[in-house]
């Protein structure tokens, strides 16, 4: 007969498991799966997604500035049949309610980019779940539909950021293909940048309001579509369950 003897050191790892056990749960679906760079201690976003086989790639636009060109960006996405993914700061939602609505009625989604656009990583854990939330609220209350995607300002992230962000049910995703546009580079340029680095799943950044978007967004959809790329929405990219990440940011399913 095999005797349990519950010691000090037993009851210490006992308990250990069952903190770890609750936290996973508390944390939601998402925080399951977030994945740490190799020997570190630090959470990874996507960058990019590795499609087996298909050559998806995901355009989206950071909105945060004005919306003079939301007709202009509208109209060329809808000649070329290109879905995108707006990642909007929630002063910007609350300031062009229409614009909003505009890009959603033309098949566009839209996703969380802060509520004020601040330096997020330098935030206390209660106002970056704030700035996460109200964001998503004034999104919400425009489109009917709550985001699945979070992309911080500046692009900063830390672990708190993403686990904030994984709290509330989301992906925290970046980039792997920057135009620059905010730059004001020309149109050349920006087209030449991003038509080089673009590759099988890559996620490209723009923003609306960049003076020489409007010129290059079209020679770079008809360079690309010309190579055989398929636009594809940001959420219909990337993976929330079963995947790894790379130590670059590369999204895989597992097998």
């Amino acid at each position: 007969m095999k005797v349990f003897v519950w010691n000090k050191k037993r009851a210490l790892s006992y308990l250990a498991l069952m903190v770890c056990a609750v936290g996973m749960l508390a944390l939601g679906s998402i925080e399951s799966t977030q994945v740490y760079q190799d020997g570190g201690e630090k959470l990874l976003p996507v960058y990019s997604v590795e499609r087996e086989g298909e050559k998806l790639v995901s355009l989206t636009f950071d909105a945060a500035w004005d919306d003079s060109d939301t007709d202009q960006l509208i109209a060329i996405l809808q000649k070329y049949n290109v879905p995108a993914t707006f990642f909007m700061v929630g002063s910007w939602v609350e300031k062009y309610p229409e614009s909003v609505k505009k890009f959603v009625a033309s098949g566009h989604e839209i996703m969380n980019h802060s509520d004020t656009h601040p330096h997020i990583d330098g935030l206390s854990k209660e106002k970056i779940s704030a700035e996460i939330k109200n964001c998503n609220d004034k999104i919400e209350n425009a489109t009917g539909v709550r985001p699945s995607l979070f992309r911080g300002p500046y692009g900063e992230y830390n672990n708190t950021v993403m686990e904030e962000a994984a709290a509330q049910g989301m992906l925290t995703v970046q980039w792997d293909v920057d135009s620059l546009d905010w730059k004001n580079l020309s149109p050349d340029e920006i087209v030449e940048r991003v038509t080089k680095r673009t590759k099988p799943g890559s996620i490209m950044l723009f923003h609306n309001g960049a003076k020489n978007t409007p010129e290059a967004l079209p020679r770079v959809i008809e360079a690309l579509q010309a190579d055989g790329y398929q636009f594809v929405k940001a959420s219909e990219l990337v993976y929330t369950e079963n995947y790894t990440i790379d130590n670059d940011g590369r999204q895989r399913k597992k097998s």
